[in-house]
């Protein structure tokens, strides 16, 4: 079940004790005081710092964060998705594009937001450990302030890291505001960030219990952390740290010389993980986890599939996320439609990959709330968190910018092919055991027919190039792609090889699609010239389906002709055409908007926010030709 960030007493995690200590300040890191509870009564009892670590929790969702700016706005352009099109906004449109100003009022928020939550989280890390209770108390009440404690420094390193792989080299505060004497701080570099919330979090592993020995300490299961969740966020931070980023002193995309260092980091880390089944693995169904669990607004997914999600609910702005309410299908005229899943992508999936058609849907629920209208391929929808999905409570045609749809953040798919990915760096070439949690990932994707999965390669290169796409179908518009793609520096490549892929498909005269360089080919079914011009979906069911003789399939059988071969030469009866390969829409939508203003060596990190560079009185640079 939901925990509501949004209770009442989160409040008390921002306190009134002049840890803004000026306007000035307040502008440059943007803390907030939200209470007027002193810090001895907040951190007198359990049940206050408990609500206080709630409030850390709160920045991480809402329209500031993943509720809206870090899952729907900042992760594209990429190979699988384009991010809102249409006339330039000075916002979300051109942050998709790569057209990334200073004066772009679409970073300034989420900027501060993360500030506001590293404050938050430094408080309760500066006084878990001092309460009487922390080493005085019960067993439980000891066992429940060290798993908070484990917590706050989780969360802080989540809010850094999403800093450091957004804006590269930033400010880093590790005491509350009160306490610090120089509020105008410099960039720390990033590796120095890094290291110390790495640190951290080999710390908070052992404050934190696994999510089945919640009830040994009187907790209940929810949204908040686990063991799982800091070990795995652990190993995807260790492969950031050893990964490529934009450095300030070359403004080159550089690898650090120890960077296998912490390859072995995330590879133990994951092989924890995966040593406890008992406690994580995957969900038979990749359909089950978005539409029972995500969908359904139901956190408990049995199999502990989901180590790290964020819990949004409370139709705020502030607790409450936009997801599949600015994205996703649209339901009876409302919503969704800002996320366009590229045709290039669409046509990367195997057709026996069960993840195509939960990743990509390529319609909408017309007003009878019922039957699908396919769309156009350069009007394709990102299918994960759906209209038509919407359950408890059943209401896809509300008119809601708020969803209360949850944000997975880490899946234990993500373990297995992190784990694949440090085995192959480390022994410079796969292992039987990363060649068997790759085939994992694979094997479900493939609706766990083993004798659907293609051949793994078992050399570095091969094997690399393989998971680079195995992460690109499994992890489709879950906000992974781009920095994925910059860790491995293979962002510009990826931009401009899909630039070519998306002229050829939309080339009146058809031309195949290229296998890439960067990544395992696509089928060869899928590199054809031959693919359809059209495609014809049911509008009346030749047999009677679900009680109504309407269309109403959520996946490629609302279509009567192939993916993969030549459109029919006469109209399927019971179908209407929507256009498809060949189409001139794929260029008017993708081929001049598509990351059109990406520059390498600079669109991998972002500006800061011209307003928190003039704040900070000189201290604070705009780098990386910003």
């Amino acid at each position: 079940m939901k925990f509501h960030i949004y209770h009442k007493l989160a409040a008390v995690c921002i306190l009134a004790m002049g840890m803004a200590a000026s306007s000035s300040c307040k502008k440059y890191l943007s803390p907030e005081p939200l209470s007027s509870f002193s810090q001895d009564y907040v951190f007198s009892n359990l049940p206050y710092a408990k609500a206080t670590v709630i409030g850390i929790y709160n920045n991480l969702s809402g329209q500031n964060s993943y509720g809206l700016y870090f899952s729907g706005y900042y992760p594209y352009d990429t190979d699988e998705m384009m991010g809102a099109s249409g006339t330039a906004d000075g916002e979300r449109r051109d942050l998709a594009h790569y057209n990334l100003l200073s004066t772009n009022g679409g970073i300034a928020s989420a900027f501060s937001n993360q500030y506001s939550g590293i404050e938050r989280a430094n408080i309760c890390i500066a006084q878990i450990p001092k309460m009487a209770l922390y080493n005085n108390g019960t067993a439980n009440e000891q066992a429940q302030l060290k798993r908070l404690y484990g917590e706050a420094l989780t969360l802080r390193a989540q809010f850094y890291f999403d800093l450091v792989k957004i804006w590269g080299d930033v400010p880093a505060q590790w005491e509350p505001s009160a306490e610090q004497s120089n509020l105008f701080l410099p960039k720390t570099d990033r590796d120095t960030i890094y290291n110390h919330i790495l640190n951290d979090l080999k710390t908070a592993t052992d404050l934190v219990p696994w999510r089945t020995e919640l009830s040994r300490i009187g907790d209940a299961a929810d949204e908040r952390i686990t063991k799982g969740a800091v070990k795995a966020l652990r190993a995807r931070i260790a492969l950031f740290r050893g990964g490529y980023s934009l450095r300030r002193a070359s403004k080159q995309m550089e690898r650090r010389p120890d960077y296998l260092t912490y390859y072995k980091i995330a590879r133990d880390e994951c092989a924890d993980i995966m040593a406890r089944r008992d406690q994580h693995t995957l969900n038979a169904s990749y359909k089950a986890l978005w539409q029972t669990y995500v969908c359904g607004r139901n956190a408990n997914e049995p199999n502990g599939e989901f180590l790290f999600q964020i819990a949004e609910g409370g139709n705020t702005g502030t607790t409450d996320g936009r997801i599949g309410v600015y994205n996703g299908t649209r339901f009876a005229g409302v919503g969704g439609g800002s996320l366009s899943i590229l045709p290039n992508y669409y046509y990367y999936f195997d057709s026996t990959d069960v993840r195509r058609d939960v990743t990509v849907a390529p319609y909408e629920i017309r007003n009878d709330g019922r039957s699908v209208q396919a769309h156009n391929i350069n009007v394709v929808y990102d299918g994960k968190f759906r209209r038509d999905w919407w359950s408890n409570p059943v209401n896809p045609t509300l008119a809601t910018l708020n969803s209360s749809i949850n944000w997975v953040l880490i899946r234990f798919s993500d373990v297995l092919l992190m784990f694949a990915e440090a085995e192959n760096e480390l022994n410079n070439g796969p292992t039987p055991a990363a060649i068997a949690a790759i085939t994992e990932v694979s094997r479900r994707g493939h609706g766990n027919n083993a004798s659907l999965v293609p051949a793994i390669p078992a050399d570095y290169d091969g094997f690399f190039k393989f998971l680079v796409k195995e992460r690109y179908l499994e992890f489709g518009n879950e906000g992974i792609r781009k920095y994925d793609l910059i860790r491995w520096n293979l962002l510009a490549k990826a931009i401009n090889e899909t630039k070519v892929n998306l002229a050829n498909l939309g080339a009146t005269t058809q031309l195949p699609i290229v296998a890439p360089t960067y990544m395992a080919p696509p089928p060869a079914y899928c590199m054809t010239g031959t693919l359809p011009k059209s495609m014809y979906y049911w509008t009346t069911l030749p047999t009677v389906f679900n009680g109504s003789n309407i269309n109403t399939y959520d996946d490629s059988r609302m279509f009567a002709n192939s993916l993969y071969k030549p459109s029919p030469a006469t109209t399927p009866a019971n179908t209407s055409m929507v256009n498809w390969v060949g189409f001139n829409g794929i260029n008017t939508t993708f081929t001049t908007v598509f990351a059109s203003s990406f520059k390498p060596n600079q669109n991998e990190l972002y500006p800061i926010y011209i307003n928190q560079i003039t704040a900070s009185k000189g201290v604070l640079t705009q780098d990386y030709g910003y």
